[in-house]
């Protein structure tokens, strides 16, 4: 389990939703340049950001920060 957001996660999720770096950046505001830094480990999304990366990949900030999907095993 990841305690951070990394890059390959990012990546992993925007390729899985089948979104290029561009269309993810639109989506939350930023440049692709900048999504690519993430993806490459040269930096990492400002706290600002989560709420909407996260909404843009489909997933909660919890699964963003953990790194993998959660699924309710209370339903």
């Amino acid at each position: 389990m990841n305690t951070y957001v990394t890059g390959a996660t990012i990546r992993e999720l925007r390729e899985s939703r089948k979104l290029t770096q561009g269309s993810l950046a639109e989506k939350i505001g930023v440049s692709s340049k900048t999504v690519s830094k993430w993806e490459t480990a040269k930096g990492l999304p400002d706290i600002s950001l989560l709420q909407p990366l996260a909404q843009a990949l489909g997933i909660s900030v919890i699964e963003l920060m953990n790194g993998e999907h959660i699924t309710n095993k209370n339903v």
